[in-house]
Parts: structure tokens; sequence; C-alpha cells
């Protein structure tokens, strides 16, 4: 796939995103493809789905889902976060295709919530 800058990235998918491919579209290879055929097409064009169509997807399931200003970005970011408590940073970098891993290091920053846990381990109550 292409990504910022028409950089190409090829993304990994786990058992759960391979499994729900495999629902999705039956007829997809089960081996790897560089098939330039999209994935996901629009509804209206029946074209390769855009950005803009992908980002109104997300808004549409968010909302049924009752959470809000939920975005494409949002959820590569909670992939980043997840990632980082289990991956070594320059796989993690690997993974969301950076070129530094000062750009990686987001990922790995706590949020007020993660460090007050950090501290409630060592309270003596």
């Amino acid at each position: 796939m292409h990504g910022k800058r028409n950089k190409y990235r090829e993304v990994p998918l786990n058992a759960t995103a391979r499994a729900a491919l495999a629902a999705y579209d039956p007829t997809l290879p089960k081996t790897h493809s560089h098939d330039l055929t999209p994935l996901f097409l629009s509804e209206k064009r029946h074209a390769k789905l855009s950005e803009r169509g992908l980002g109104y997807l997300v808004k549409k399931y968010a909302q049924l889902a009752k959470l809000h200003d939920v975005s494409p970005h949002d959820l590569r970011h909670r992939f980043g976060y997840r990632m980082a408590a289990s991956v070594p940073l320059h796989r993690l970098a690997q993974l969301m295709g950076h070129d530094s891993l000062d750009t990686t290091l987001i990922y790995v920053r706590g949020t007020p919530s993660d460090l007050q846990h950090a501290v409630e381990t060592i309270a003596w109550v």
C-alpha cells in the first residue's frame, strides 16, 4: 500500500484481521498477492475507497457504537499506542512506517492515566 508522501509499505496482518478479510471476500488468495485491484470499493462510485470515504465509514460506525470524534487517524494512533506496550520501538517504527524513532516515541509516552497507575503500584495503603 502507499501511505503518506506516496511511500510504499507493507503492513502485516494478524490472524484476526486475516480471518475478517477471508469472511469479507472468500475469493481472496490465501497467500500474499501484489494484485492492484482495490480491496475496498466505494458503494457510490464502485472505485477504490478514498480517504474521505474511509473517514465517512469510520465516523458512521463510531456513531453507531456511541463513540464520538473518531477518525481513521485516531485508530492509527490507538494501534500505535497499544502496540508500544509489547513491541520494541524499532519494530513499532517499521509497523508505523516511520523513518525516525523520534516520531515513534509519541506512542510510548504515558497518558496521565498511565502515569497515575504507575505510581499507584508503589502505594503503601
